[in-house]
C-alpha cells in the first residue's frame, strides 16, 4: 500500500465514509473505490461490497480484484426512553446497531432500563449535534412529544442519515410535518422521514411496533421494495 492510498483511507474512515480498497490480482495494484475515473463495473462491485458489508475477491473481465470493504459502524439513535425503546434495543444489537438512547428525562433514561446501552441525556438537539449522524446512522424519534421530537428530527433531516422514523398517527404526523416546514424543511426532505415509524404489520404490543421499526430500518438499509409511507 503506498503512503498516499494509506493517507486517504484514513481521511475517509476519519471521515466517516465507506470507502472499498480494491487489489488487482497477482499484480498487487491498489486503488480506493468509488473513483471517478475507475471502471463502471468495478465501481458497482465495490458499491455492493459495501451495501453488503462484504469484502471478497470478484472476477470483473479477465481480471481478478479482491475489494476490502471500510464502512463506518452501523449507528441506531432512539429519541425516547420509553417502552419501545426497551424493546427495540434488543432487536437492534443483533442486527449489528451500536445503539445510543436520547432522554433529557433522566427518570427515563437510567442504566437500569437500558443496561450496556450507551445514554445521553442531552436535550435531543444538542444529542445530535454531538453524535453526527453519517450515512450508516438510523434515527428514531418515540417520545410523541413535539419538544423532543421536533428537535432531532431537525437535525436528522440535515444529517446524512439513512433513516429516519418517528412514532405516530397519520394525524400526527401530518401536524409535524407541518412544524417541520415552519422550521424550513422542503417537502423532498420531509420525504426521508419514515412517518408513522415501522412496517404495517398491525403491531398493538411495544415489541410488536419495536419489531416492526427495526424490521423497516433493515429493509431501508438493504434497499428493499418497501411500501411507500403517506404523503407529505
Amino acid at each position: 500500500m503506498t503512503p498516499e492510498i494509506l493517507a486517504a483511507l484514513e481521511q475517509a474512515k476519519r471521515a466517516k465514509q465507506p470507502i472499498v480498497l480494491a487489489t488487482r490480482l497477482p499484480t498487487g495494484e491498489q486503488q480506493l473505490l468509488p473513483a471517478p475515473d475507475a471502471p463502471a463495473d468495478l465501481n458497482d462491485a465495490a458499491k455492493r461490497a459495501l451495501d453488503r458489508d462484504e469484502s471478497g475477491t470478484v472476477k470483473l473481465g479477465d481480471t481478478d480484484w479482491f475489494l476490502q470493504a471500510y464502512n463506518p459502524p452501523l449507528r441506531l439513535i432512539v429519541v425516547g426512553a420509553v417502552h419501545i425503546a426497551q424493546a427495540l434495543v434488543p432487536f437492534a444489537v443483533p442486527c449489528g446497531f451500536s445503539v445510543t438512547v436520547v432522554d433529557p428525562r433522566r427518570s427515563f433514561a437510567s442504566d437500569e432500563r437500558f443496561p450496556g446501552v450507551e445514554i445521553s441525556t442531552d436535550w435531543p438537539d444538542e444529542a445530535l449535534d454531538k453524535f453526527a449522524p453519517d450515512s450508516r446512522t438510523a434515527v428514531v424519534t418515540l417520545t410523541h412529544d413535539p419538544k423532543l421530537d421536533d428537535p432531532a428530527l431537525d437535525r436528522a433531516l440535515k444529517s446524512q442519515a439513512f433513516y429516519i422514523g418517528s412514532l405516530g398517527s397519520r394525524r400526527t404526523h401530518a401536524a409535524r410535518l407541518k412544524r417541520l416546514r415552519d422550521l424550513g424543511h422542503q417537502d423532498n426532505a420531509l420525504s426521508r422521514i419514515r412517518g408513522p415509524v415501522g412496517l404495517n404489520i398491525e403491531a398493538v404490543t411495544a415489541p410488536e411496533i419495536a419489531l416492526s421499526i427495526i424490521a423497516e430500518i433493515v429493509g431501508v438499509r438493504r434497499n428493499a421494495p418497501l411500501p411507500p409511507k403517506s404523503s407529505v
